[in-house]
């Protein structure tokens, strides 16, 4: 479980002056199948909203797929994983308000998720609009890497080997990326009305100081998605709201919340 926050050594996020930054707790490796256990729950409470959410993150992957199939153009399919990690986080808003209502002890509705998004809703769209930004970005630089696999040779493994490589560095960066600023920024802007450079640069400061135990948790969600490609996304009507659902009971867990500070 994990323990009370304490004070800590300023780092150069929380220094940085750009926003303040919500103190977080410090976490046990291994404290994230505990959300998941609590996911769990919350999904079975919660079926058939939870089912909504899970189609959507199917269909996603398979327009992807099928827009591949009609296109035949192959090198598509990583940068455009890449796209589907990147929006992810935005499009769990509606899984962390279930979650959240059920922590309040209310009976969650699909109606009151859907406008999870109006809450606080200037900085929830520029959140959005982030990603969007990090995902165009990787596009192009997707673009510049498939502009180097000369057209004279025919896609085979042994001849894209050397792009594929490049693709995967470059795209686990952007990845890196986007689970620091994104691993509670969604919940924190959810649950408090704070600007969004406060919600980014808690949840990086919080990914820093619980590097072990996000590992971990980034490690359970890459897990994740590889088994819900592996079933064709079929998995994933089932494995993406959990994960949406224990990424909430992880905020919960890491974040100190306004209920938190009544107390102390």
């Amino acid at each position: 479980m994990s323990e009370k926050i304490e004070p800590a050594a300023e780092n150069a996020i929380e220094q940085s002056g750009i926003a303040r930054v919500i103190p977080c707790k410090q976490l046990d490796k291994f404290d994230c199948f505990n959300w998941i256990a609590l996911a769990v729950t919350d999904f079975k409470n919660a079926k058939l909203i939870s089912f909504f959410y899970g189609a959507i993150f199917t269909i996603l992957p398979l327009s992807i797929y099928f827009l591949v199939y009609a296109t035949e153009w192959h090198l598509v399919i990583f940068p455009a994983m890449i796209c589907f990690m990147l929006i992810g986080p935005f499009l769990a808003a509606g899984l962390y308000d279930v979650a959240w209502q059920f922590e309040k002890k209310n009976k969650p509705s699909l109606r009151h998720s859907l406008k999870a998004m109006s809450r606080n809703a200037v900085n929830e769209w520029g959140f959005g609009l982030l990603l969007m930004i990090l995902m165009i970005f990787w596009l192009r630089v997707a673009s510049l890497i498939h502009a180097l696999y000369p057209e004279y040779l025919e896609f085979t493994f042994a001849n894209a080997w050397p792009f594929l490589v490049l693709g995967t560095i470059v795209g686990a960066g952007f990845t890196i990326l986007v689970f620091f600023i994104s691993a509670f920024t969604q919940p924190i802007l959810l649950e408090r009305k704070v600007d969004l450079m406060t919600a980014v640069l808690t949840s990086m400061n919080a990914v820093w100081r619980n590097k072990v135990p996000m590992f971990i948790w980034a490690c359970v969600i890459m897990f994740s998605v590889f088994l819900g490609f592996v079933t064709f996304f079929a998995a994933f009507l089932v494995i993406m709201p959990i994960i949406g659902y224990a990424s909430w009971h992880g905020y919960i867990a890491t974040i100190e919340t306004k209920r938190e500070r009544k107390f102390v």
